[in-house]
């Protein structure tokens, strides 16, 4: 499903530095968070529930996750 994210205002982490090789994320849209490549920014979003968002960055933080 296609969400309205015409709105959304992107954001890259502190942590990316000048390489380039970045996501950026917008938590600005009511019930969603837009993840896109910043390279790439007219490339399709993924998008995850708030929810969704929280144990992902919780699961990065304990190291249960790695990317």
């Amino acid at each position: 499903m296609a969400h309205d994210l015409q709105g959304a205002q992107w954001r890259k982490s502190s942590f990316s530095g000048d390489a380039g090789q970045c996501v950026e994320v917008a938590s600005n849209v009511p019930g969603l968070i837009g993840v896109r490549d910043s390279k790439l920014p007219s490339n399709p979003v993924v998008t995850v529930s708030p929810g969704e968002w929280t144990v992902f960055l919780t699961g990065l933080k304990h190291d249960v996750i790695s990317i």
